[in-house]
């Protein structure tokens, strides 16, 4: 992208159509409603009077910046077709990717290629857990001071020996009220990983935690999350995990959806399912 068409472009850009660019960066895929939430939110949180208008808004404000090459939407709408606009997935385009590396001056081109339905269904749900933070901190229930996705709240250490090893969780989420601040490691579990996979996961959190660095910057270790599709699902990893003698069990908290706002706001008391 020259410089001149750099320029021209920005000239169509509003700060919100950046907002959004910033976002499927940020998020990589968004659905038409993610965005809506985010963007153009409906009363009480925002100036449109129903979602449906609000999402009419979102829809055209998309279709422009698809228009210009910005964003794309994918082949694979969540779903299923009869659900409407609500759910098209989208994705920063080729144009917007430019635009927003020649912004910030950075070289490194990123791909975007259409993925995995496995793939897409729980980056899909990583974000929306996120936008219900960001919903909930805009309501004024608590202050969101920090919300990292992949593969900014990634942890890379050592531990007994020289090889690296990866920590990979969904999302680094820090809340607050006026007397206390909840840190947690968030999973968002869709119940598709065996559970001999979800314990390796966790004791490469607890060799982690084993390892003082976490609490060296935040003067403690935050809390492991499993969010859940449901009761059993939940209960099935509790006892996994309770019956591992390797496992500190008081680390992991595995809870449903519908429990994550208690779990994830800055209350002491933590819900466990």
């Amino acid at each position: 992208m020259s410089a001149l068409s750099l320029v021209a472009l920005e000239m169509h850009l509003s700060d919100r159509d950046i907002r959004v660019l910033d976002d499927l960066e940020r998020f990589r895929f968004l659905t038409t409603r993610q965005l809506q939430r985010l963007h153009l939110p409906a009363a009480p949180l925002g100036s449109h009077a129903t979602v449906s208008s609000a999402t009419r808004g979102t829809t055209r404000i998309l279709n422009r910046l698809e228009q210009l090459g910005v964003i794309g939407r994918l082949a694979r709408r969540i779903g299923g077709i009869k659900h409407g606009s609500a759910l098209i997935v989208w994705q920063l385009g080729p144009a917007g990717d430019r635009f927003l590396r020649a912004r910030r001056g950075d070289p490194k081109r990123r791909r975007y290629e259409e993925p995995g339905r496995t793939f897409l269904s729980h980056t899909l749900a990583v974000a929306d857990a996120a936008v219900n933070l960001i919903e909930q901190a805009s309501a004024g229930r608590f202050e969101l001071l920090e919300l990292e996705l992949e593969p900014a709240c990634w942890r890379t250490f050592t531990s007994g020996s020289s090889t690296a090893i990866s920590l990979k969780p969904d999302l680094l989420v820090v809340t607050a009220d006026a007397h206390t601040e909840t840190h947690s490691f968030v999973e968002i579990d869709r119940g598709t990983e065996h559970l001999p996979a979800v314990l390796r996961k966790c004791r490469i959190y607890q060799r982690y935690a084993a390892t003082g660095i976490e609490q060296e910057k935040r003067s403690l270790f935050p809390a492991v999350v499993w969010v859940v599709p449901d009761p059993l699902r939940a209960a099935r990893i509790r006892s996994a995990v309770d019956a591992d003698a390797h496992l500190a069990s008081e680390l992991f908290w595995i809870i449903t959806t519908d429990s994550m706002n208690r779990q994830l706001a800055p209350y002491p008391t933590p819900v466990n399912t």
